[in-house]
């Protein structure tokens, strides 16, 4: 069962392989995704292109980690809207995530079909 391609996944992982990983992942079930290495890259994303549905966001990256740039989008009118979903592998993840009230946490690593399940919910 596929999605509507009208859902927008963005992507935000300093892992490349990861990233890919989930990107693949994703678009294979439908939807369109967009990857971002940092928080930087996701905010610079976020000013340059339409809206995602959806952001799958890692904790723990350089340049700009998770916790600032929930702290970035919560702020700005524009984007406090946006759902989204915590990935880590901090022992504390689901506590940092439901600290910086997002939608959804899953521990990484994460299998496909509990990150297909996890998005589905969301979107």
């Amino acid at each position: 069962m596929s999605v509507s391609t009208a859902s927008t996944i963005l992507i935000v992982d300093d892992d490349d392989d990861i990233r890919e990983s989930f990107c693949d992942v994703l678009a294979d079930e439908g939807f369109t995704v967009e990857g971002a290495r940092n928080g930087q890259d996701a905010l610079d994303y976020l000013e340059s292109h339409a809206l995602p549905n959806l952001i799958v966001l890692d904790l723990m990256m350089p340049v700009m980690d998770g916790l600032e740039f929930r702290q970035r989008q919560l702020a700005d009118p524009r984007w406090a809207a946006i759902r989204v979903l915590v990935m880590s592998a901090s022992d504390r993840g689901a506590q940092i995530a439901s600290e910086l009230r997002v939608d959804g946490f899953l521990a990484k690593p994460a299998r496909g079909k509990e990150l297909i399940a996890a998005v589905s919910r969301l979107c």
